[in-house]
């Protein structure tokens, strides 16, 4: 690592930027997620479970953040070797599904853009998008903060186009929506269930965490991340009460609003933002699985994995999750698979980091267990 000291942007933005590149995903940027989760509790109490949802992943991306930094632990590996100890394989086992559950998401949500903009066969999506996920992987850490960056800029800016467009168009509806629907029953639940899934965004980020300088600099960071990952789930969110409840049955929500709209170039515009959010996204989970092989292969032969090798280990990764894709489609795989993945990761990471981590972060440095070796990070 280079001895020049990292920017803010590098130590306080770059972390949250990296978990809503993970978080935004499939479902989120389609809108589809929003729909399953917080639309279904009706405008208000999907409204309070975004909110819930933010404040969640700010303390525990916080958390998170401290204790990797203080274990100097920046792979997924080594950082469960702290919280579960032998056990550690209980969480990767909760992350291949992730990975295999989400990458096959966002597979099926690249068939469906394809398929909405121009009527292509649902696969050339899929295949598109799978090689351009492998295309980034193969270069490592640099080439993913870069991705993280670029998406970011023409993420945020889509997403407030959008919301001036929709509002602009039928905002005079989003009131009769709230005031049509005011029950909030089970807001909490949702909140919690769409935040213990997503929070393994704080896992898979962990290599860009290196140039955390302090705890002081985890804290920023991980209270930054909550309103970085959900602020644009709630401009997604205001536009689609006004036509609570038949947009909740719309494979593509995003494509619901944008045919009412009435814009073909802004619907062009956001469909390509969308594809570039799952690209960041299946990026950052197909990173992670190179890094965690990186480690073991560096302690094994002295050796960093080689772009053709990084190359190699995403297109196994991705052809199998594509697969999946479709075989189940977009709508069945959110709906079936994220809350089953969510009470794992709620197992496996948040009850072991409030337990386990929190109990070795109050121990004294000197009798506190001895931390992971950091390890040269790949450019």
């Amino acid at each position: 690592m280079s001895a020049k000291p990292s920017s803010r942007f590098a130590r306080w933005l770059l972390p949250g930027l990296g978990v809503k590149a993970v978080v935004i995903g499939g479902g989120y940027a389609t809108g589809r997620e929003l729909a399953e989760f917080f639309l279904s509790r009706g405008p208000w109490g999907g409204l309070f479970a975004v909110l819930f949802a933010t404040i969640l992943f700010s303390i525990f991306c916080s958390l998170t953040f401290i204790a990797a930094r203080r274990f100097e632990t920046y792979d997924y590996k080594s950082f469960f070797k702290q919280l579960l100890g032998p056990a550690w394989h209980l969480f990767e086992l909760a992350y291949l599904v992730f990975v295999v559950l989400i990458l096959a998401v966002y597979g099926a949500a690249a068939g469906a853009i394809g398929n909405a903009l121009f009527a292509a066969p649902l696969w050339v999506g899929t295949i598109l998008l799978a090689l351009s996920i492998a295309s980034v992987v193969a270069f490592g850490n640099r080439a993913v903060e870069r991705l993280f960056r670029d998406v970011s800029y023409l993420l945020y800016g889509v997403y407030a186009l959008f919301i001036v467009l929709a509002l602009s168009k039928f905002g005079a509806r989003v009131p009769g929506g709230f005031a049509a629907y005011p029950q909030t029953t089970g807001w909490a639940l949702a909140g919690v269930t769409y935040f213990g899934y997503n929070i393994v965004g704080a896992v898979v980020i962990l290599p860009v965490l290196r140039h955390l300088t302090s705890d002081r600099d985890a804290v920023i960071a991980g209270t930054i991340a909550g309103p970085l990952t959900m602020i644009p789930a709630l401009l997604f969110f205001i536009p689609m009460v006004a036509f609570y409840p038949e947009v909740q049955s719309a494979t593509l929500p995003s494509d619901f609003l944008l045919q009412r709209i009435g814009s073909p170039l802004f619907h062009i515009l956001f469909q390509a933002m969308i594809f570039c959010a799952l690209l960041e996204s299946g990026t950052s989970s197909v990173h992670a699985i190179n890094e965690r092989i990186d480690r073991a292969w560096l302690a094994r032969t002295g050796r960093e994995l080689t772009h053709k090798q990084r190359l190699f280990i995403a297109a196994i990764v991705l052809v199998a999750c594509m697969f999946i894709a479709g075989r189940f489609g977009l709508v069945a795989l959110i709906a079936t698979g994220y809350r089953a993945l969510s009470y794992m990761l709620l197992a496996t990471f948040i009850l072991p980091l409030i337990t386990v981590g929190v109990w070795k972060l109050m121990q004294p440095r000197s009798v506190r267990p001895a931390q992971s070796q950091a390890v040269p990070v790949q450019e």
